[in-house]
């Protein structure tokens, strides 16, 4: 019988689960809605809705390990309540049929309004909104029997990364040298988490039953400012480092009357305004993973988006 690794969802982090797995000679069998998701002779893909329990059990057959990386289809607190906690529910009781353990990616948010860096001992009892979710998730997955891993990450870099401040807000924005507005401070520190390594982590930890049913934090880098992160993206694609300016969060919420996306982005907008720390330390320290250097991640991913650009 040959274990297999599924991967729930092809997004940025899904996609970079699944080449990893696939590179360390793993068999993969990746699950969307479409069927779509990155070509590899390892990875089986599959047009399943993991939301709905009659699809799971042959989709989950003979899985070791289940990595569960959809997100919602809006950015929303609305829509997470209607689909992920009922998703996650069907997804944990799939996995527990046959004895896989599940890894989550996992936010800040479920940490709220936080003064200093977050550990992994940072309460995590946000209430409201898309936070009071995301922690309302994590009491869910510790109180299921099915052994669960969620590894936390701050903002979202690299390649395969669109969705994200990070991503295609802010690289393309640079490498074409026009003005890049960020959201709230340009000189706040930030902790911005590179995807291979929170996709390294997660494979890490599924791996290891001695770390199951626990919360890690992704290996992540020392926080940089977001004016520093600009000038690192054009010092690595060779151009000059563009105009820069900030929204200010107080603007946000003023146009969310009017605009959903600038109601929503208001909500974590406290993270950018503010210093945004996170302390992955003691988690290096049991995966044996240390992050990627900084200048390292910034030149791969403006390597990734200039071969996507070609």
């Amino acid at each position: 019988m040959v274990a297999i690794h599924v991967v729930n969802g092809a997004g940025q982090v899904g996609t970079t689960v699944a080449l990893q797995l696939a590179a360390q000679g793993q068999q993969v069998r990746l699950l969307t809605r479409s069927g779509s998701g990155p070509e590899h002779p390892l990875i089986e893909r599959r047009k399943v809705d993991v939301s709905k329990p009659d699809q799971l059990a042959a989709a989950f057959e003979d899985a070791v390990a289940v990595f569960h990386c959809i997100h919602g289809s809006r950015y929303s607190a609305k829509a997470w309540r209607a689909e992920l906690p009922g998703a996650e529910q069907a997804v944990l009781d799939a996995a527990g049929k046959v004895g896989a353990v599940v890894v989550f990616p996992e936010s800040l948010y479920a940490y709220g309004h936080v003064a200093g860096p977050m550990t992994e001992d940072t309460p995590r009892d946000a209430t409201v909104g898309k936070l009071g979710i995301r922690a309302e998730l994590l009491r869910a997955r510790e109180a299921h029997p099915t052994p669960t891993v969620s590894v936390a990450a701050s903002d979202f870099f690299g390649p395969h990364v669109m969705m994200s401040h990070a991503g295609e807000r802010m690289v393309p924005t640079v490498l074409a040298g026009k003005t890049m507005r960020v959201i709230g401070s340009l000189d706040a520190p930030h902790s911005f988490t590179y995807v291979p390594d929170l996709a390294a982590a997660m494979i890490k930890a599924a791996q290891d039953p001695a770390l199951w049913n626990t919360v890690l934090h992704a290996p992540t880098a020392p926080a940089v400012t977001q004016r520093q992160l600009i000038e690192a993206i054009a010092n690595a694609g060779k151009v000059a480092t563009p105009k820069v300016a900030a929204v200010p969060v107080w603007e946000l919420k003023a146009s969310g009357a009017f605009s959903e996306q600038s109601r929503e982005l208001a909500e974590t907008g406290y993270q950018f305004a503010k210093p945004f720390v996170l302390d992955s330390s003691r988690s290096q320290r049991v995966l044996d993973q240390a992050p990627t250097p900084f200048e390292e991640q910034v030149a791969t991913t403006v390597q990734w988006w200039r071969a996507r650009q070609n």
